[in-house]
């Protein structure tokens, strides 16, 4: 497993604090690229929310960048919020997070 994969499960925990269910299974992480500055590893993590007025928007963001940097091997991580592509549980959430969303 590679440090992007690494960095996606140590943020696994992470839930919404409205929905109750975690952001990777919601499909709302997108992207977590790993680059190398200097002597330290970076993490960017291009997150998306489940709608643009989340009221729980600081307190996610701010949970991402703990869990990624307590992540082995990184040394610092940035949370990109993005809206392309526009998050569609249909599309971006798990199985089971569609089940929890009363998609079927």
């Amino acid at each position: 497993m590679g440090l992007s994969e690494d960095v996606i499960e140590s943020i696994r925990p992470v839930q919404d604090p409205e929905m109750k269910i975690g952001v990777v299974d919601l499909g709302l992480i997108y992207d977590v690229r790993i680059e190398q500055q200097e002597n330290a590893i970076h993490a960017e993590i291009d997150l998306t929310l489940t709608s643009p007025g989340c009221p729980a928007a600081p307190e996610i963001m701010a949970a991402v960048h703990r869990a990624g940097l307590e992540t082995k091997g990184i040394d610092s991580v940035h949370v990109n919020l993005v809206w392309s592509p526009r998050w569609d549980p249909k599309i971006h959430a798990s199985e089971d997070a569609q089940f929890e969303l009363g998609i079927f």
